[in-house]
């Protein structure tokens, strides 16, 4: 009888890798190591979720990530490209495949909903007014905002703010998005709505979502794979369903914590 040979299905390419990244900043007492020596890599498609206590250097990881911080040491590459390597108008291409969500939606008060989203589109310069309001309808219709195109910040609700922001974040058909701290201002029910709009985005379309968060539920929720942070270095590198037995303080600790670990 023959055997049956079990081929195992590829591995999605890698999308992100970074290579030994340092960063320190200037403190009170001397310099403070946010990120020490950091070496991992985010696969195309995943949702990935970095956690650590308050301090550990999660947030600050992200940020190399795209190079909105620059590194003392190490390299970041994305899609295959140096991203230190290149220059600033490079660069500045590049970064239109990293969408950037932000705790605080960072939007612009004054401006519509539609002028929200618009924005990254008109910036570059390279859409017809056409192509932006086309746009700009697809990605409020992607978050289940539109209706709220003509609104304005200061008429929505804190999850409705977030959607606008993953919106604006998905203008350019990013292939990343970085998020950082996206429901830690948002309610229990409001930040499942939240959860759902990015797990929906990675299903439909592809996009790979990196997220920083300080509630655990969180990853539980969204994410496939998880790094656990602790004095900057990334101690724990494993899927979501082995978080509890992590073989780190912050592992031990996790569960028995009824709802979220220290805030970033």
């Amino acid at each position: 009888m023959n055997k049956v040979t079990q081929i195992e299905p590829a591995l999605p390419p890698v999308l992100i890798r970074l290579e030994s990244l340092r960063k320190s900043f200037a403190a009170k007492g001397g310099d403070f190591h946010a990120v020490r020596d950091v070496t991992l890599q985010i696969r195309e498609g995943d949702i990935f979720g970095i956690i650590g206590r308050s301090g550990a250097g999660k947030s600050t990881l992200l940020r190399l990530i795209n190079l909105l911080e620059r590194p003392d040491a190490g390299s970041v590459w994305f899609a295959g490209r140096k991203l230190g390597a290149l220059s600033r108008s490079a660069l500045r291409e590049e970064r239109q495949s990293i969408g950037m969500i932000f705790q605080q939606f960072n939007l612009l008060a004054n401006a519509s909903v539609f002028d929200n989203v618009a924005f990254p589109l008109r910036i570059h310069g390279r859409h017809t007014r056409g192509e932006v309001t086309e746009r700009v309808r697809e990605c409020l219709a992607i978050v289940g905002l539109a209706d709220k195109a003509d609104s304005y910040p200061a008429q929505l609700s804190g999850g409705q703010k977030q959607r606008v922001a993953i919106a604006r974040a998905l203008a350019s058909r990013p292939s990343v998005l970085l998020c950082d701290e996206p429901t830690s201002a948002l309610d229990a029910e409001t930040t499942r709505s939240v959860l759902d709009v990015l797990a929906d985005i990675n299903r439909r379309f592809g996009v790979t979502i990196v997220i920083v968060t300080h509630e655990l539920p969180v990853v539980r929720a969204l994410c496939r794979h998880v790094a656990v942070m602790e004095e900057g270095r990334v101690v724990e590198l494993l899927p979501v369903h082995a978080l509890d037995t992590a073989n780190t303080t912050l592992g031990r600790e996790l569960a028995g914590l009824p709802a979220e670990v220290a805030n970033a």
